[in-house]
């Protein structure tokens, strides 16, 4: 059983690391490679955006899948 507020916050801190928590590792790869991508193309600022919304969606999925999993 996943804790919805623990989720959100190791998604916080790194992206996709809520969604390993709640077993979804699939996710979890695919969310940390982009915030990874997307961080690197911070430097040029076109990756702030794209990594904002990689850092939100991952907060946000990691919680709502985590509550679905406790209930």
């Amino acid at each position: 059983m996943a804790s919805p507020l623990l989720a959100v916050i190791l998604s916080f801190f790194i992206p996709g690391l809520g969604q390993f928590y709640t077993g979804q590792l699939f996710k979890a790869v695919l969310l940390f490679v982009l915030a990874v991508i997307f961080g690197a193309l911070s430097t040029i600022l076109i990756g702030i955006p794209f990594y904002l919304i990689v850092w939100i969606y991952s907060m946000y999925d990691a919680y709502t899948v985590a509550q679905k999993q406790a209930s």
